[in-house]
C-alpha cells in the first residue's frame, strides 16, 4: 500500500512541478475546459479532442491529461444531456446498451494507457496518446469532412447513407428498436460499437468521434439526437473511466476542477447553438477542429521521439515543433469557439426578432 501511495505522490508532483514553473498553466487549462465545453455540447463529442492534446501541450503526460478528461466528462456530460433531453434529443436506451461493453473498452484502454507509463515514463504515455489520436481522427476527421462538403454541394442533403445501407446488409437479430432514434440495431452490432466507444475513450478521452459518427452513418440516427445520447452516454463512461484512473493515482483532480471552471460555462451554450444552428455547420465545424487538431498532434510527436531518444532534433527545429503544434490547437480550438458563439447568439437574435415581429402583427 506504501508503494501505491508513493507513485501517487510522484504523479501528482509532476502536475505541481507544472504549475510551479508556470502559473498561468492553469489558466490555460481553464481556457481549454471553456473551449471544449462549448464544443460539447455544440457536437456531443465531448470536446475532448481538443481538451487531451491541449493539456499535453502545457506539459501534462498523456494518461494523466486522459484521466482528468475522463473525470471531468461526467458532470460537464450531465448537464449537457439534461439540456439536450429538454431538447427531446436524448435516447437513453440506446445509450443504455452502448454502454454495456463500452465499460469493457475503457477497462482495457486503463490497462494499455497505464504499462506504456510505467514502462516508457511521461513521453511514452504522450507519444502512444498522440499516435493513437493521429491515426483514429484523420481518418473519422477526413471522412466527416469529405461527407460535410457533399452536403454543400448538394442543398438539402443529410448524412451519407453507404455505411448505413452496408450496415443494413448484416443486421443479425436480434434487432432492437430505438423509439426516440426512430431506428432499429442489431445488438451485435449495438456491442461491437459500444466497446470501441469505450476504448477509444479511454485511451485519449474521445468517444464522441465514434459514437457519434456511429450512431449517424451505422445506425441511422439523426445528428442531434446522436449529439444528446453520446452526453448521456459519457455521463456514465466518465463515472467508470474516472473510478479506474483514480484506482491506479493518474486522476489529478487539480485539473479536473480547472477544466469545470471553464466547461460548465461553455457547454451551455454550445447546447443552445445545436438547436439553433443548421447541421450542416456542425458537421463541417467538427470535421475542420478534427483535422487541426490531428496536425497539433503531428507536430508534437517528433518532440516525444527526441526525449525517448529514438530520433535527434537540433534545438530550432524542437522549438519550432513545439510552437507550431500549440498554435494550431489553441488557435483552431478558439476559432471554432467564436464560430460557434457568433452562430449561436446570431440564430437566437433572429429568433427574437421574428417573435416579436410575430406579437406586433396579432
Amino acid at each position: 500500500m506504501q508503494d501505491v501511495a508513493a507513485q501517487a505522490i510522484d504523479k501528482i508532483n509532476i502536475v505541481s512541478q507544472i504549475f510551479n514553473t508556470n502559473p498561468w498553466t492553469m489558466l490555460g487549462v481553464i481556457l481549454l475546459g471553456f473551449m471544449g465545453g462549448t464544443l460539447s455540447g455544440f457536437i456531443g463529442s465531448g470536446g475532448a479532442f481538443l481538451m487531451t492534446p491541449g493539456m499535453m501541450n502545457l506539459g501534462v503526460p498523456g494518461v494523466m491529461a486522459v484521466s482528468a478528461n475522463i473525470t471531468h466528462k461526467f458532470g460537464k456530460a450531465m448537464m449537457g444531456s439534461k439540456k439536450h433531453g429538454e431538447f427531446g434529443h436524448v435516447d437513453k436506451k440506446l445509450g443504455i446498451y452502448l454502454l454495456a461493453t463500452a465499460a469493457i473498452g475503457i477497462r482495457a484502454a486503463v490497462v494499455v494507457n497505464g504499462f506504456f507509463f510505467e514502462k516508457l515514463g511521461k513521453e511514452g504515455s504522450s507519444l502512444y496518446v498522440s499516435v493513437f489520436f493521429v491515426l483514429t481522427l484523420s481518418i473519422i476527421g477526413y471522412s466527416l469532412l469529405k461527407d460535410a462538403m457533399r452536403s454543400s454541394r448538394e442543398p438539402g442533403a443529410g448524412p451519407s447513407d453507404k455505411l448505413l445501407n452496408l450496415s443494413r446488409k448484416f443486421q443479425f437479430k436480434p434487432l432492437i428498436h430505438f423509439k426516440v432514434a426512430n431506428v432499429d440495431v442489431s445488438l451485435i452490432v449495438l456491442l461491437v460499437i459500444g466497446f470501441f466507444v469505450g476504448y477509444m475513450a479511454g485511451t485519449i478521452g474521445v468517444g464522441g468521434f465514434i459514437g457519434v459518427p456511429a450512431m449517424i452513418y451505422v445506425f441511422g440516427v439523426p445528428t442531434v439526437v446522436a449529439a444528446g445520447t453520446e452526453l448521456f452516454l459519457a455521463m456514465f463512461m466518465g463515472a467508470w473511466g474516472a473510478f479506474n484512473y483514480g484506482l491506479q493515482g493518474y486522476v489529478d483532480l487539480r485539473l479536473v476542477l480547472l477544466l469545470y471552471g471553464g466547461s460548465l460555462i461553455g457547454i451551455y451554450f454550445g447546447a443552445i447553438g445545436t438547436h439553433l444552428v443548421k447541421e450542416l455547420y456542425i458537421r463541417m465545424v467538427t470535421a475542420i477542429l478534427i483535422l487541426l487538431c490531428v496536425v497539433s498532434r503531428v507536430l508534437a510527436i517528433p518532440e516525444y521521439l527526441q526525449q525517448l531518444e529514438i530520433i535527434e532534433l537540433n534545438e530550432g527545429s524542437a522549438v519550432m515543433f513545439e510552437a507550431g503544434s500549440k498554435v494550431f490547437l489553441f488557435g483552431s480550438g478558439i476559432v471554432a469557439t467564436f464560430l460557434i458563439l457568433f452562430w449561436t447568439f446570431k440564430a437566437r437574435a433572429k429568433e427574437k426578432a421574428g417573435e416579436r415581429l410575430g406579437f406586433s402583427t396579432e
